[in-house]
């Protein structure tokens, strides 16, 4: 047999969870249909794996390191804050939305099944806490870049862009129209570039809020 490191066995084993939940949901995914999927005995799964939580937290993982690929894909954070932001998100619609919606129905499947199964301090909250500072961190990064500064706090524009961003994906799973929903991530851009209004930080405020 021949040998694989433990981290590609990981991203082995993660990446066929991702194909088996997109093909039959959460709650029918199983360890055997993995191993399955990933071509490997179950009991090696389990060895990586020990619990079906534990898989759905790697997974999670990695679509949270699969969006910060995409938000900086193309990103010039040293552009500014608006810049960044419109150009990331652009291509975060384009290379993790348009081009994949089982993988946004997969992510609100998780939310779902997790809030069921967990209550509120589960794997849903460790979900949107992860996406939100993510957000935050690419906001605060830009304008730190840039020597801007914003009106409102990081956490709170990472939360509200999360929220709208959100909002629109689940209506384009709904009704997948593109032209619509281009131009509705538009005026999503434009309102919260709005809010948080970028400008020239003064001497030492740099990245800073408020």
């Amino acid at each position: 047999m021949t040998y694989v490191r433990a981290a590609e066995r990981e991203e082995q084993i993660v990446a066929a969870a991702m194909r088996v939940l997109g093909s039959v949901g959460v709650p029918a995914m199983t360890l055997r249909a993995v191993a399955a999927e990933a071509g490997i005995p179950l009991g090696t799964l389990h060895y990586v794996f020990p619990a079906k939580d534990q898989l759905l937290r790697a997974v999670m993982a990695k679509v949270v390191r699969d969006i910060s690929e995409a938000l900086r894909a193309e990103a010039e954070l040293d552009q500014g804050v608006e810049h960044a932001f419109r150009q990331g998100i652009t291509s975060f619609w384009g290379r993790l939305v348009e081009s994949d919606l089982g993988l946004q129905i997969m992510q609100y499947e998780l939310t779902m099944y997790s809030l069921r199964a967990e209550g509120a301090a589960g794997l849903a909250r460790s979900q949107y806490e992860r996406y939100s500072s993510l957000v935050t961190e690419f906001c605060e990064q830009a304008a730190q870049a840039a020597g801007e500064r914003c009106a409102i706090g990081y956490d709170a524009l990472g939360r509200l862009t999360l929220a709208l961003i959100d909002g629109l994906i689940l209506q384009y799973v709904a009704n997948p129209d593109r032209d619509r929903a281009r131009r509705d991530l538009k005026h999503a851009l434009d309102m919260i570039v709005l809010l948080a209004d970028p400008r020239p930080a003064a001497p030492g405020r740099a990245g800073r809020s408020g």
